[in-house]
This record gives C-alpha cells, structure tokens and sequence, in this order.
C-alpha cells in the first residue's frame, strides 16, 4: 500500500514544480530578444553550408548538442555530434572544409572546446558558438556568438544546469525549424526521414502496396449470374467482387451484404446477373491515395472495402478496412 503524504507536504511539493517552471519560462522568454542579427547569420551559415552541420559540447551540453543533431538531421539538415574529447583522438577527421561547428558552452570556457578551436579553424571551418557569457574566450575566437545565458538555473542550489540546457534546446529547435521553413521542406520530406514510424506511413503508405491485385481481385462481367458471381466472390475470398461492362469499365460492386439484402427479399435468384444486384457507381480510389485517406473515405461513407481503378476507370484492386488496420493506422494517428 502506498502511504499519501500530508496535503501540506502536497502544496509543497507542487509550488516548488511551479517554481522551476516559472524560472525556464522566464529564461526562455529572454531569448526572445536574442532572435537577432547573429541568429539570422547563423541561419545563412548553416543554409549555404554545402557540408554538415557539426555540433559539439561536454557533459549536459553535450546532450544538448545530440538532441539538436537529431532535430535537424530530421528536419533536413545533416549534422553529427562531435565530442569534444574524441576530436583530438582522431574523431576531428569527420570535419570537413565544406562544414559548419557548433560549439555549445554554458562558461564559454570549457577546456576541451578551447583545444578544439584552434584545430577546427585551420580546416578554415566558420565556428558558431552558443554561450552564456558573449565575452568568454570560446564566444571571441567564434564566427558568431549565440547568447544562451539566464539569469538563474532552476537548480535551488543554482548549479545544475537546467534553465540553460532549455534555452539552448528552444535556441537549437529556433534554428533548426527556420532552416526547415527557409528549404520549403514539407511534410512528404519529413516522413522520408521517419519512414518507420506512424508519420511514415500516413505520408509514404499508398493503397497500390496494400490493395488485393488481379489475379486474386475478383470481377466478374454484368450479365454473370448470382451463382458464377457468388462463386467468383467465394474463390477470391473478399466477400466482394467488381463488375465490369463490356470494355472492362467498372459499372458497380457486389459485397456480401448485397447478397444478404437480397434473400431477405425473398425474391427468385434464379435468373437475376450480376448487375441486377450490384451497386451502381461505388465509391473508387485511385492506386496512388494514401493508405490513410482510404481509411477517413471508409469511415466517412461506413463502408468496409473499396474498389481501386485505373485512370480508364478499369478496376486494378480492391482494398479492404481491413488490411489498414494491420497497418496500424488510424485517422487518430498523430502527426
């Protein structure tokens, strides 16, 4: 059993949650007036590198740093975490002419970034850093400084670095979404990068890589008769089947539920073809619609499978809700 605590251990707890929120809030809210001349140059820099974007920290910057690479190598700029301690044991041969460096120092002192400057430079590499003192010897030997200083860390010790590891991730975020906007990079461009993932299929998942094709996709012509079209529907195992007019055109649909409707009629089926029973005119997609616009066409209209044709209106597949479902997707699959 899980012992509470007194409320007023509660109302302690939760004022001092409110204050550290309070203190990155306010940080953050600094930086607004930091968004300046160096943050445009350090867009262009970066824009017109024909190289990667290399970024480098120690300890909680270091962090920082990777979680910013992976940002931007997501949102179309290629970049690498480079620490700063593996670049004098070889690792600075990932940098090359053609690149930018990043150098994130909360100080703008850190030891290893200071050996690492001079080295960087000789490759004539512009250096950017990001710092939260604009006069430390790291932001003097840069191209351009980004300033990254608070005014306190959340820290009740001020020590541990917390507001200034935010306002370096909202900085890093800052950069890298102008330059995602700068390229036009849309949401197709985003999905490349995460093709494993829900966003990957809404945007890369089409219907012609999950339809059911000939010769598994069931047609039959619209004078066939229930028994071959019932037989036809049986075979291919769908529960459906297209009919089709003379020049191979879709005219109409059987599904089960047709052949349900029927015999509660009561009617003879002895003569009754396969266009008698069909649903005229139903409701088609296109090989090349996404997978999870078939799913919102079926749940807007409550139907359990769809018809793909061809640009002569020929059927070419048939999708069934599903084979989407397998997929995981869902028109509540977030972006």
């Amino acid at each position: 059993m899980v012992m509470l605590t007194s409320q007023k251990n509660y109302t302690i707890d939760i004022e001092k949650g409110k204050r550290v929120v309070r203190l990155e809030l306010d940080a953050i809210s600094h930086l607004l007036n930091r968004i300046d001349n160096s943050f445009a140059e350090t867009i262009e820099i970066i824009f017109n590198c024909k190289g990667r974007t290399i970024i480098t920290g120690a300890g909680k910057s270091g962090l920082i740093a990777r979680k910013i690479v992976a940002t931007f190598n997501s949102t179309g700029t290629p970049a690498l975490f480079l620490h700063p301690s593996d670049a004098a044991h070889g690792d600075l041969g990932m940098v090359c002419k053609d690149d930018v460096v990043i150098c994130i120092s909360k100080s703008g002192t850190t030891s290893e970034l200071l050996q690492l400057i001079p080295l960087i430079k000789k490759i004539n590499v512009p250096v950017i850093s990001m710092v939260g003192n604009i006069n430390s010897p790291i932001a003097q030997s840069s191209n351009v400084v980004l300033d990254i200083s608070v005014n306190e860390e959340a820290c009740s010790l001020d020590l541990a670095p917390t507001s200034s590891t935010t306002v370096t991730l909202v900085l890093g975020d800052a950069i890298a979404i102008t330059l995602l906007e700068k390229r036009n990079f849309s949401k197709e461009d985003f999905a490349k990068f995460h093709p494993g993932g829900d966003l990957g299929k809404r945007l890369l998942l089409k219907i012609e890589d999950l339809m059911i094709k000939p010769p598994k996709l069931p047609v039959v012509h619209r004078t066939t008769s229930l028994k071959d079209s019932i037989l036809e529907m049986t075979t291919k195992r769908l529960g459906a089947t297209c009919v089709v007019n003379d020049d191979e055109t879709l005219c109409g649909i059987i599904t089960d539920g047709d052949l349900r409707r029927m015999l509660q009629r009561q009617i003879p089926i002895e003569n009754i073809v396969a266009e008698q029973l069909m649903t005229k005119n139903p409701k088609t997609l296109q090989p090349s619609t996404l997978a999870i616009s078939a799913i919102e066409e079926m749940e807007t209209y409550n139907i359990t499978q769809m018809v793909i044709i061809n640009d002569e209106k020929k059927p070419v597949g048939i999708i069934h809700l599903h084979d989407l479902v397998k997929t995981g997707l869902t028109t509540e699959t977030s972006l």
